[in-house]
Protein backbone atom coordinates (compact mmCIF):
# COMPACT_ATOMS: atom_id res chain seq x y z
CA UNK A 1 0.00 0.00 0.00
CA UNK A 2 2.12 2.96 -1.41
CA UNK A 3 0.40 6.57 -2.12
CA UNK A 4 1.10 8.10 -5.64
CA UNK A 5 3.14 11.56 -5.28
CA UNK A 6 -0.22 13.22 -6.79
CA UNK A 7 -2.30 11.21 -3.96
CA UNK A 8 -0.06 12.76 -1.16
CA UNK A 9 -0.34 16.26 -2.48
CA UNK A 10 -4.05 15.84 -2.88
CA UNK A 11 -4.41 14.77 0.64
CA UNK A 12 -2.19 17.88 2.24
CA UNK A 13 -4.69 20.23 0.40
CA UNK A 14 -7.44 18.72 1.70
CA UNK A 15 -6.39 18.46 5.01
CA UNK A 16 -5.68 21.94 4.63
CA UNK A 17 -9.07 22.74 3.58
CA UNK A 18 -10.29 21.15 6.11
CA UNK A 19 -8.21 22.74 8.58
CA UNK A 20 -8.76 26.63 7.57
CA UNK A 21 -12.57 25.87 7.80
CA UNK A 22 -12.60 24.10 10.79
CA UNK A 23 -10.24 26.97 12.48
CA UNK A 24 -12.32 30.27 10.72
CA UNK A 25 -15.49 28.58 12.32
CA UNK A 26 -13.87 27.68 15.41
CA UNK A 27 -12.12 30.98 16.49
CA UNK A 28 -15.43 33.33 15.16
CA UNK A 29 -17.50 30.96 17.55
CA UNK A 30 -14.61 31.48 20.11
CA UNK A 31 -14.90 35.15 19.47
CA UNK A 32 -18.82 35.71 19.42
CA UNK A 33 -18.78 33.84 22.97
CA UNK A 34 -16.17 36.28 24.42
CA UNK A 35 -17.58 39.57 23.13
CA UNK A 36 -20.81 37.76 24.80
CA UNK A 37 -19.34 37.03 28.13
CA UNK A 38 -17.58 40.61 28.24
CA UNK A 39 -19.25 43.23 26.16
CA UNK A 40 -16.68 45.71 24.95
CA UNK A 41 -18.65 48.57 26.57
CA UNK A 42 -20.69 48.58 29.44
CA UNK A 43 -23.52 50.84 30.88
CA UNK A 44 -20.89 51.85 34.04
CA UNK A 45 -18.17 53.08 31.10
CA UNK A 46 -21.15 55.18 29.41
CA UNK A 47 -21.69 56.81 33.01
CA UNK A 48 -18.10 57.01 33.62
CA UNK A 49 -17.84 58.64 30.04
CA UNK A 50 -20.39 61.36 30.53
CA UNK A 51 -19.18 61.94 34.04
CA UNK A 52 -15.81 63.06 32.28
CA UNK A 53 -17.62 65.50 30.09
CA UNK A 54 -18.79 66.83 33.18
CA UNK A 55 -22.36 65.59 32.86
CA UNK A 56 -24.60 63.48 34.87
CA UNK A 57 -26.67 61.19 32.29
CA UNK A 58 -30.24 60.25 32.80
CA UNK A 59 -30.93 56.63 32.61
CA UNK A 60 -32.88 57.36 29.28
CA UNK A 61 -29.45 58.88 27.79
CA UNK A 62 -27.71 55.91 29.23
CA UNK A 63 -30.11 53.41 27.65
CA UNK A 64 -30.05 55.50 24.17
CA UNK A 65 -26.23 55.00 24.04
CA UNK A 66 -26.54 51.47 25.37
CA UNK A 67 -28.89 50.69 22.29
CA UNK A 68 -27.14 52.56 19.75
CA UNK A 69 -23.70 51.01 20.47
CA UNK A 70 -25.82 47.25 20.18
CA UNK A 71 -27.51 48.05 16.81
CA UNK A 72 -23.91 49.18 15.13
CA UNK A 73 -22.40 45.79 16.36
Amino acid sequence: MSLEVWQFVLYIILALIVGLVGGFFGARALIKYQLKKNPPINEKMIRAMFAQMGRKPSEAQVRAVMNSMTKNQ
